[in-house]
C-alpha cells in the first residue's frame, strides 16, 4: 500500500486545529477529534496551494498571542 497522504491522484482535504497548525487530510480518512475542515474536497495540489497561502505564519496561535501580549 502506497502513502495515502503522497497520492497525486487522491481527493483531500485541509484541516486545522485550535493552535491554527494545517494539515493536509485524504478526504476518506474521518476527520480527527480536534481539528475542523476548512478546504477540500479537491486535488492534493489545490489543497497544498491553500496551505502555503493561508498558513503564513507556522508558529503555534498560542505562542503568537502569549508574544503579543
Amino acid at each position: 500500500m502506497s502513502n495515502p497522504f503522497e497520492d497525486e491522484n487522491g481527493t483531500y482535504r485541509v484541516l486545522v486545529n485550535e493552535e491554527n497548525q494545517h494539515s493536509l487530510w485524504p478526504s476518506w480518512i474521518g476527520v480527527p477529534a480536534g481539528w475542523t475542515v476548512v478546504f477540500g474536497e479537491d486535488t492534493r495540489q489545490a489543497c497544498l496551494t491553500y496551505i502555503e497561502e493561508n498558513w503564513t505564519d507556522i508558529r503555534p496561535a498560542s505562542l503568537v498571542a502569549a508574544l503579543a501580549g
